[in-house]
């Protein structure tokens, strides 16, 4: 397919919003711009975006993360976002949850519900979903290590609450390459810990046909310090690295392909970021149909989240935040994202308020009712200069490629692990990171209120404080979790946990859910597992 008879077939078969699509002062507007013979959204490699009517169909899905204290702080945020007009949750979990273990755990002390939300067992799921209905919410969860644990448990609320698994939408991050590579919140050693994607995978694609099973995330990674083309380049050989292992596992491309999403960071440099987003969609339709074999469109359409780049944030003049996360949210529309968080300003300085995560959730409610820019797909598409951009991140993305294959013997999947093993991505990072901060340091790259206007007398706004004793009720709700279960049940769970994760060729996930509706907890679940799995221990290099 190509060329403009071909896109308006596409065009004219979608359902349109409700909605004038004309400027301001009364002149229509087409839904694309460009020759009749170009590239056009919906239109393979989707470099202008993955459906061909974009948002006069469907604005993104405003998704607010959202995640402190206990289950019921956070069931009551979710709750107030839904109110202000959020169409969909994102689950931020506390350290102790994103590393497996639970909030008894004498490494947890301290941190329990202060960076986000503290899940022990099926207990807190039920208490963080209850009273909103799974069926007709869209739910990301952002977590790596334990992500088919806790998916376990989400699937056990759906479970008790009578919602067909087949009626479960959202996705879970469940990314373990970029942790090893940027975040650093893994637990097992890579290869095993891919396996516990893969088996999400195939669980999903044959139980879960509306959720996304992984969320390929270069948002970590640039936050970690990498350039927009590392970014772009890291973050899509990890999904090429996914699809080789779900391709060994036995599934066909075009069986789970058109469930895989991934999730990028909007940063500050406008023009760069949206050839980044184009990249992006071009290089992975390229890919996915020439050395994958995929040939079902959505396998080929690139979709994504998008968040605003925390690292952006100050907490000298905090409120100059509101202005960067509003430059950033517009650059992710113009680069056709699916789904957006916009940052709160007060993030720098903590968990946001109330107050804060509204007006974040307001800057895309201003994009989306009042700049316009959502009537046309693409509108930058033909600007010499962000098609000269898309061209050269592409390019700079392709030597990454030719590397990591390199060093895997032409798999993708091998080269990304050896470069784990030898911190070869670390190493990249870091150095693009000290690139960046050396800039910042000879004010070659000016920072507003941090290297350049600053000013003497920076008052930090009220900022939202975790009671210490939230720890403490969580402790005592985890104790009575643990004093009311069945003990006999809850070792039988471990033992077949264990006994199934040394079998390589048995799906873990039907283990995991039996323990998570048995209340086994979190930890509990991950030590099972890493008893047999091993722990990683990260080469460090000086």
């Amino acid at each position: 397919m190509g060329g403009k008879e071909d896109w308006r077939e596409g065009f004219e078969a979608s359902e349109l919003r409700d909605a004038n699509f004309e400027t301001m002062s009364g002149v229509p507007l087409k839904p694309v711009y460009g020759p009749d013979d170009g590239e056009f959204p919906g239109q393979y490699p989707y470099t202008r975006g993955p459906h061909a009517s974009m948002y006069r169909s469907r604005l993104w899905t405003m998704r607010q993360f959202a995640g402190f204290g206990s289950a019921r702080d956070t069931n009551l945020r979710f709750k107030e976002l839904l109110r202000s007009g959020g169409d969909g949750l994102s689950t931020a979990f506390d350290m102790p949850t994103l590393l497996g273990r639970d909030s008894d755990d004498a490494l947890a002390k301290g941190e329990v519900g202060r960076a986000g939300v503290a899940v022990d067992s099926l207990a807190d799921m039920e208490t963080l979903f209850s009273g909103i209905d799974l069926a007709s919410v869209s739910t990301s969860m952002t977590i790596n290590s334990p992500a088919a644990v806790v998916m376990a448990m989400y699937i056990g609320v759906g479970d008790l609450t009578g919602v067909e698994r087949s009626q479960l939408s959202g996705t879970i991050q469940n990314d373990i390459l970029k942790e090893y590579q940027a975040q650093k919140e893994f637990v097992f050693p890579p290869r095993p810990s891919v396996r516990l994607v893969t088996d999400l995978i195939r669980f999903s694609t044959a139980e879960l046909p509306r959720w996304h099973p992984v969320s390929i995330s270069g948002y970590h990674i640039r936050e970690a310090g990498s350039t927009a083309a590392q970014e772009l380049a890291f973050t899509l050989a990890n999904g090429f690295a996914y699809v080789e292992a779900a391709i060994q596992a036995g599934l066909k491309v075009d069986e789970f392909a058109p469930r895989l999403s991934f999730f990028f960071n909007a940063h500050s440099d406008f023009f760069e970021e949206i050839a980044k987003f184009r990249a992006a969609r071009r290089i992975w339709a390229r890919w996915m149909k020439e050395r994958y074999g995929a040939e079902h469109p959505r396998s080929l359409q690139l979709r994504f989240h998008t968040q605003t780049a925390g690292v952006s944030l100050t907490a000298q003049q905090p409120e100059v935040n509101l202005v960067r996360v509003a430059i950033e949210a517009l650059a992710g529309v113009l680069g056709g994202t699916q789904s957006l968080h916009t940052d709160a300003f007060d993030e720098a300085l903590a968990l946001p308020t109330e107050h804060a995560a509204r007006l974040a959730l307001r800057t895309q409610q201003v994009i989306a009712e009042e700049t316009g820019v959502v009537h046309v797909a693409d509108p930058l598409g033909g600007s010499w200069f962000v098609e000269e951009l898309t061209d050269e991140l592409d390019r700079q993305a392709e030597e990454i490629f030719a590397h990591l294959l390199d060093q895997g013997n032409g798999s993708m999947l091998d080269g990304a692990i050896a470069c784990i093993e030898d911190g070869w991505f670390s190493n990249e990072i870091a150095d693009a990171a000290y690139q960046f901060q050396s800039k910042i340091a000879t004010k070659k790259w000016i920072q507003v209120g941090v290297n350049g206007y600053v000013e003497d007398d920076d008052r930090y706004p009220p900022t939202l404080s975790i009671d210490p004793e939230v720890e403490r009720q969580q402790l005592n709700s985890l104790a009575r979790v643990k004093q009311d279960r069945d003990d006999e049940l809850v070792r039988e769970s471990v033992q077949r946990i264990e006994r199934e994760a040394a079998d390589s060729t048995v799906n873990l996930m039907p283990a995991l859910i039996e323990a998570s509706e048995r209340y086994v907890t979190v930890g509990e679940q991950m030590s099972a597992l890493e008893s047999v799995f091993g722990t990683w221990f990260e080469r460090v290099i000086l």
